[in-house]
């Protein structure tokens, strides 16, 4: 069995779905990597690395598009989907909400595809968990593109000429990349405060040694983890306490995210004009419609003298380190579907085997995407 590894050719995409590591393994399990040329450069990783683990380079994608057991990090283009055939595996993460019709298509050609951010959020899945990896290191970025933007001092600084006071920091969402964005703030020593619906989230903001902002409503987590949809009242509640905690904030992070729908809208452009000229509002969500009103992807704007940074897969800008996580990720996950003799043995009635998998047989089976009968 083949496993093919290609470089991704998104837009603003630099990772790899394979390492030389993981490379190692797969040949370990009786597989036969073939790794494309060049596609590990922009994670920093060459072909002679890939070539001493043991991958057999191919020229071109052609060749390990058609492996019986694709990677990818990213959905696959048209092109890319013009060279798959029936009874392949394709493995990544296939952002299958935003885009169903191309779901439809993996059924009409035969492959069986599995989303990899669909994946069970359990303490089994943890080792699989690409969303968690990679919104660990988009924390992180996060808060150094907004410190970057920022045209004054995060910590304290007392000088013989005078005292610089630190800068306040407001995080709005504490899932992984939320609490990462927390903890790099305060590395940095600024005052740190945070906000979050979800009932455990007040104890986690306060155990990085920040201050939690704002309210909980009740029953505001769903049942994988994420926050709910508010109602209209707890909507106005929340937007007043975070309207009047705005003014006095220099940074602002914004992570809020739900599966399958867009983004809550929760800085408004009122907010953002009641905040001081100078302050820098990152904006993690700007892809998926943006919790802040004004935010455009990729761009920076300026309203009032606000900075507005509309980020743009922020993984992909720590590629050496997000490629590493996310190639043991898909590692993990793959063990699961080949047997010890490199054959594959897929456990179609293991929770997370049916989690993951849209596509299968020709058909559409994952319960979320199946067509109305």
């Amino acid at each position: 069995m083949r496993i093919g590894i290609v470089k991704e050719r998104r837009d603003h995409e630099r990772r790899v779905a394979a390492t030389p590591e993981t490379v190692k393994r797969y040949k370990a399990m009786g597989l036969e990597p073939l790794v494309e040329r060049g596609a590990g450069i922009a994670a920093a990783i060459g072909d002679e690395a890939y070539e001493g683990a043991g991958a057999r380079l191919v020229e071109g994608p052609e060749e390990a598009l058609a492996c019986g057991i694709l990677l990818k990090v990213q959905r696959p283009t048209d092109d890319e989907m013009a060279s798959l055939r029936s009874g392949q595996l394709l493995i990544g993460m296939l952002d299958p909400y935003m885009n169903r019709e191309q779901v439809e298509a993996y059924a009409e050609k035969g492959l069986t595809a599995f989303a990899m951010e669909l994946l069970p959020r359990t303490t089994r899945a943890q080792a699989m968990d690409v969303l968690s990896s990679q919104a660990n290191l988009a924390g992180y970025r996060a808060m150094i593109e907004a410190m970057a933007a920022y045209s004054r001092v995060l910590p304290m600084m007392m000088t013989a000429a005078g005292t610089v006071t630190p800068a306040k920091v407001f995080v709005i969402g504490a899932g992984v990349a939320g609490l990462q964005a927390i903890a790099t703030a305060k590395r940095m020593g600024a005052v740190v405060t945070a906000t979050d619906v979800r009932p455990a989230a007040k104890e986690e903001i306060e155990s990085l040694g920040a201050k939690f902002v704002g309210f909980i409503p009740k029953d505001a987590a769903t049942a994988g983890g994420y926050a709910r949809p508010l109602t209209p009242e707890e909507q106005a509640e929340q937007a007043r306490i975070v309207a009047e905690h705005l003014k006095s904030q220099d940074i602002v992070v914004t992570t809020a995210q739900i599966p399958g729908r867009k983004a809550p809208r929760i800085v408004t452009a009122a907010m953002v004009a009641a905040m001081k000229p100078g302050s820098v509002i990152l904006d993690m969500a700007a892809e998926s419609g943006g919790n802040v009103e004004g935010s455009r992807p990729g761009e920076t704007v300026e309203i009032g003298g606000v900075r507005i940074i509309g980020a743009r897969n922020l993984p992909s800008k720590l590629a050496p380190a997000a490629s590493i996580l996310y190639a043991k990720n898909l590692l993990n996950f793959v063990q699961l579907l080949v047997s010890k003799d490199g054959k594959l043995a897929i456990p179609f009635d293991d929770e997370l085997v049916k989690g993951t998998l849209l596509t299968h047989d020709g058909k559409i089976v994952h319960p979320n995407f199946r067509p109305a009968s």
